[in-house]
């Protein structure tokens, strides 16, 4: 119990910090840590505000590369520590909105949004369809650019699926260029898949020979 608290305690004062460093911010990215490119920053602000104006829909992002959580943490205490965590975050948000949250050492990727968007977005195909794959791909890729394409990804995708219900285009759209980057990761990995499984079966029937 008192660990649990330490943690309450730990969350308040990361939102008070957090608060103090975003009351004057004119944009939707709340913290990035300095994990997003700059030029990936002014894409999603310019998204964000398209958004806003024609959709009148907040679209925030919160990135953190890590929430210092002990190590040897239990499981139900990371989870009430991040839910209580994006609560916080949730309550100074204005109305209707959607936040995409990330805790990068944590592997931690969510999507929280009002009550009346949620006919509107689903989270798993905005996750699992945007943004994971990018985050998880084995590539040559940085983190830093891992980082910088998924929350453009994951951000611009959000945008276009409130965009669409309303029969708008939005100008700022990235278009198929999210969904397509996401498929070809797809692809790759199963290939990968497959190959490794080929090259298994031969292995074996080589040596049965």
């Amino acid at each position: 119990m008192k660990t649990f608290n330490n943690l309450k305690i730990g969350v308040i004062f990361s939102l008070l910090f957090f608060l103090s460093q975003n009351l004057f911010a004119n944009d939707y990215i709340l913290n990035d840590d300095g994990l997003i490119d700059q030029r990936a920053k002014e894409k999603i602000n310019q998204i964000g505000a398209e958004t806003k104006s024609k959709l009148g829909v907040n679209v925030y992002l919160y990135v953190k590369s890590s929430l210092k959580l002990a190590k040897d943490i239990k499981t139900k205490e990371k989870y009430d520590y991040i839910r209580n965590y994006e609560n916080q975050i949730v309550s100074t948000l204005e109305k209707p909105y959607v936040l995409m949250t990330m805790a990068v050492e944590d592997i931690h990727v969510n999507l929280l949004f009002s009550k009346d968007l949620e006919k509107v977005i689903d989270k798993d195909d905005i996750l699992n369809g945007y943004v994971v794959p990018l985050l998880a791909s084995k590539d040559k890729n940085t983190l830093f650019a891992k980082v910088s394409a998924a929350t453009l990804n994951g951000y611009a995708a959000i945008a276009d699926t409130i965009a669409l219900t309303k029969n708008i285009k939005l100008q700022s759209s990235i278009g198929n260029q999210g969904k397509i980057s996401s498929t070809i990761w797809r692809v790759l990995m199963y290939t990968l898949v497959v190959i490794g499984l080929l090259t298994y079966i031969y292995a074996v029937m080589r040596k049965r020979k």
